[in-house]
């Protein structure tokens, strides 16, 4: 019996299709040695199309894989359009809408400045707020819930508390651009935000990979920004009282992470003080997606040998989870691709799984940022932070004591160009994945990832906008 489908249905299940990536002839490679020299601007724009395929609308819906009778509510972002029955070997399900990664997306799209229609508000972030009240509505159990259906409803799933943050940072950037209902409705959707994070900004929660709960340090940074940007607001937002308060301890807490060499990523409750929750959980690149997202200034010393210790573990050839990619790339002069801790061990498929995991495409971009937004603070304060912590951070790039800041900024701009190239290299045709093969550089997880796409978008703006060259 031939089945019948309606569109929406064909398009999603088109949409979730597996792709496996086709081998590469040498034609091929010297195709993608080519976008070395691309102008990484005229990238994005292409990128921007991409990660807009996972946003939903009123007329563009997604469907649930698990139950093909059930539409997605326009503003849905979806995670990935990859779910394991449509691709052979991926072991997660990644339709689904978790707050993070739509408040990174929706940041992107307030960013783009697109034009307002059909009426006088951007309807994509018109639509984005509506679905972040309706997911507000349905949290379950506390408003820190990270994970909604395609409907905006709970599903099981972990509690983190940079949610509610960057969602509030992600509508603060969108207001100047909603109609007057939906900034009515963005404010709603910010206070009750903020009723929350004052409310529990001293708790542990799940940390950025939702492995381990505890004290964690890019959910405080999260945190830290939202305070910040809500207390500095001209939108008419209110700032509740204990605001002022609660910036000043956040940024105690985030002091208390440093161990003497580095941040550490999570802390455990203890009540001796905090300690490490694991072992080879350090150093972790969701230390610098704290300064990227959050309110961690990248000109901290403390931030940048905590970057130097993370490029050294993934690209030189004596770190025992340095990947063989990174050594290859650097032969045409890009790189290196970034990973997030090293015992990692996740691959988001069934493969077999190597000490270090893979580089993440998002990680290598949010690494790139750094060194944008890093080099845009040299440019604006002609001052190199140089001191025995960030000495290494600033060798690896060729930077020394006696750099002047004019070309520290090239330098900085230099080594930022190189990990996007990294990553447009190893693209399937600039779609990126969640990751890359550590050896062989192929795309690898979940095809499409969203938060991939925002995070490069992320980088070219730091680059662009900043007036960075490299």
């Amino acid at each position: 019996m031939t089945e019948t489908l309606d569109k929406s249905t064909i398009f999603a299940r088109a949409k979730t299709t597996a792709r496996a990536p086709a081998p590469r002839s040498p034609v091929q490679h010297a195709v993608r040695a080519a976008a070395l020299d691309g102008d990484l601007e005229v990238i994005a724009q292409h990128m921007f199309s991409l990660m807009l395929r996972n946003v939903a609308s009123d007329g563009f819906q997604f469907t649930d894989p698990a139950d093909p009778s059930k539409f997605s509510r326009p503003g849905c972002v979806i995670a990935a359009p990859s779910y394991p029955a449509a691709q052979p070997g991926v072991d997660q399900d990644y339709v689904f809408n978790w707050t993070r990664d739509a408040a990174i997306t929706a940041m992107e799209i307030a960013a783009a400045r697109l034009p307002a229609w059909p009426g006088p508000g951007v309807q994509a972030l018109t639509d984005y707020v509506s679905f972040a009240s309706t997911c507000q509505d349905n949290a379950t159990p506390t408003l820190a819930h990270a994970c909604y259906t395609i409907e905006g409803y709970s599903r099981p799933w972990t509690e983190q508390a940079d949610g509610p943050a960057l969602q509030t940072v992600a509508v603060l950037a969108a207001y100047p651009q909603l109609d007057q209902p939906a900034q009515a409705l963005a404010a709603q959707v910010i206070g009750k935000n903020l009723d929350f994070i004052l409310g529990h900004y001293q708790e542990p929660t799940f940390n950025l990979w939702e492995e381990h709960q505890g004290y964690s340090f890019f959910a405080r940074a999260a945190q830290l920004r939202c305070l910040r940007e809500v207390a500095a607001n001209t939108a008419g937002i209110t700032v509740p009282p204990g605001t002022a308060e609660a910036v000043s301890w956040l940024e105690q807490a985030l002091r208390g992470h440093w161990d003497g060499t580095r941040y550490l990523s999570v802390l455990a409750p203890s009540d001796a003080g905090p300690v490490p929750v694991v072992t080879g959980y350090d150093p972790n690149i969701d230390i610098v997606l704290a300064a990227v997202y959050g309110g961690v200034a990248v000109t901290d010393t403390r931030l940048l040998a905590t970057a130097a210790q993370l490029r050294f573990q993934w690209a030189d050839a004596s770190s025992p989870v340095a990947y063989p990619v990174n050594v290859s790339d650097a032969r045409l002069g890009m790189g290196p691709l970034m990973g997030r801790y090293p015992g990692d061990t996740y691959d988001g498929d069934v493969s077999d799984p190597v000490p270090g995991g893979h580089p993440w495409a998002l990680c290598t971009a949010g690494f790139a940022e750094l060194y944008y937004q890093l080099a845009r603070e040299v440019a604006r304060t002609q001052s190199v932070p140089h001191d025995g912590l960030s000495s290494d951070f600033f060798a690896q790039v060729g930077i020394g004591p006696g750099t002047r800041p004019d070309d520290a900024v090239i330098l900085l701009g230099s080594a930022a160009d190189a990990m996007l190239r990294a990553v447009v290299y190893h693209s399937d045709d600039l779609e990126l994945s969640e990751q890359f093969d550590g050896t062989s550089g192929y795309e690898k997880s979940v095809r499409d990832l969203t938060w991939s796409y925002a995070a490069f978008l992320s980088a070219v703006r730091a680059k662009t906008s900043r007036n960075v060259e490299g």
